[in-house]
């Protein structure tokens, strides 16, 4: 399609908005002499809106506007287990580990990043917990990252006509220019507009579709007289049975959100754990009407463009080529700047849960263990720079599939962390070695599971993963002991704050 000029300025426009925020939190934090947890935590200052919509943005990325939508555009409702699998576990990871977390990270040692709660939370002199969190934190990360990086490619690569490559290296450096300046408060703020207009858009494409198509009831009856398994949550569109794994696979999505840093981190930034309650009913709110809502893109998206298919990897820019074939190019720019703010909350906030393991796991403990705080903020911003240049390098294939990428790194992330998380919480005998077993056994399974050709039974990698984390923590715990009184009784500190409300 050419290249509408107002189309052009509406993105201008937006990405110099998200600059603007950037340099001022940046002069913000010079103002307050920022210190490293006011860089990478935003000072556990955030209120319940910004921590929901900030957790949910960071959460969806650009899967939620090419990925989602491109697996329903191809499968119909059936790519809907996906996000009923998310559903559940955005309100389990709620319900259970964002107020306990709260909690746990500012009593035990003021934790500030992932890899400081396990190594506080069990006593870790030995920094082996630290030491191997930030190494799978690294290398999955690497591969999350590169895939916002992808989608901000095919972006620009699809809206501006650019080459891929060109259009890569701007999407990098656009996310790059505000997550140095501004940190924590620059990514969770921007995440609050960007969160906005993804929901705008989301809801707003589809409902622009249905219109175009003659309403409601006549797309659904259109799509049904091209495939009626299109309309079947149940069956795969050539009519064979979804089968039992696939939708176990499918559902097995929601394992992965307690070991996902990038939005857990938003549950230990939150003002106070009595914000939680509040947080999750708009947390809640914004993923549920989300989700629907990119299903039915993809899907009344296959009756739009029947007559001219998509297809490969272009199938991921269904959303794209519905809002520039539907709406006048102003408001087809603002829906476009949408996507891109769902790439960029996402990838920001990886950027800067990668850099905080740089900074926190290696630089200040192998290489200058006295470093003053304006070090490692300084560190953490050059480590930003590093991470970028690892993760475009991975992105550099225009033949990537963004579903692809994100889905191996939530499962290695989700299996690593996750099952580690929410035990520590609960259980009060959990101990260093299991967490360090639960650990290396759930980031392994995942990365051999995934290269097993074929895979086993079709089952995505999270749920074995996960499982096999679970029971090497509880075995590995009961076999070495219980853990000190004093790690008990901070546990039981806890849990009568939390019983307190």
């Amino acid at each position: 399609m050419p290249i509408n000029n107002a189309t052009v300025f509406v993105f201008i426009l937006y990405l110099f908005f998200m600059l603007v925020i950037g340099i001022y939190f940046y002069k913000k934090g010079k103002s307050e002499d920022q210190d490293l947890a006011g860089y990478l935590l935003g000072g556990r200052d955030l209120n319940p809106l910004v921590a929901a919509i900030s957790a949910g943005a960071s959460d969806m990325s650009g899967w939620l506007l090419m990925g989602l939508p491109g697996a329903a555009y191809l499968s119909g409702y059936s790519a809907g287990w996906i996000g009923i699998g998310l559903a559940l576990g955005t309100y389990l990871n709620w319900q259970l580990v964002a107020k306990r977390l709260r909690i746990y990270t500012e009593i035990s040692g003021d934790s500030i990043t992932i890899s400081d709660y396990f190594e506080n939370r069990f006593r870790d002199d030995s920094r082996v917990l630290r030491v191997v969190s930030a190494a799978f934190i690294l290398f999955f990360f690497f591969i999350y990252t590169s895939s916002g990086f992808v989608a901000g490619a095919k972006l620009f690569n699809t809206v501006f006509g650019l080459d891929y490559i060109p259009a890569l290296i701007l999407g990098v450096v656009v996310i790059l220019a505000y997550t140095l300046l501004g940190g924590f408060l620059a990514v969770s703020w921007t995440d609050l507009f960007q969160g906005t207009l993804m929901f705008v858009a989301l809801v707003g494409v589809p409902m622009k579709v249905i219109s175009t198509l003659g309403g409601a009831g006549a797309t659904l009856q259109s799509i049904r007289a091209i495939n009626p398994n299109y309309l079947n949550l149940f069956k795969n569109i050539d009519g064979s049975n979804l089968g039992f794994w696939a939708t176990v696979s499918l559902l097995a999505w929601g394992l992965g959100y307690p070991g996902q840093p990038h939005i857990i981190t938003r549950f230990m930034a939150i003002k106070s754990h009595k914000d939680v309650k509040s947080a999750t009913a708009i947390g809640m709110f914004w993923v549920v009407i989300s989700l629907i809502s990119a299903v039915f893109t993809g899907t009344v998206g296959m009756l739009y463009l029947q007559g001219n298919p998509l297809q490969g990897a272009n199938v991921e820019t269904i959303f794209i080529v519905l809002i520039q074939g539907v709406f006048h190019p102003i408001i087809a720019g603002l829906f476009l700047a949408a996507m891109l703010a769902a790439i960029m909350s996402t990838a920001d906030s990886q950027l800067l849960v990668t850099s905080s393991s740089f900074t926190k796991d290696f630089y200040q403990i192998f290489f200058k263990k006295d470093a003053t705080d304006e070090q490692l903020v300084r560190a953490s911003r050059y480590s930003v720079a590093i991470v970028a240049i690892v993760a475009f390098i991975l992105a550099l294939n225009p033949e990537n599939k963004v579903l692809d990428l994100v889905s191996y790194a939530w499962a290695g992330l989700g299996a690593t962390f996750g099952p580690i998380v929410v035990m520590s919480l609960y259980w009060r005998d959990m101990n260093r070695n299991g967490a360090i077993a639960g650990m290396i056994i759930g980031g392994l399974t995942t990365i051999i599971w995934n290269s097993l050709s074929g895979g086993i039974f079709e089952i995505y990698e999270l749920l074995p993963a996960f499982i096999f984390a679970c029971i090497a923590i509880f075995l590995v715990s009961r076999a070495t002991g219980k853990p000190s009184k004093e790690i008990q009784d901070e546990f039981d500190r806890v849990l009568d704050i939390c019983r307190g409300n």
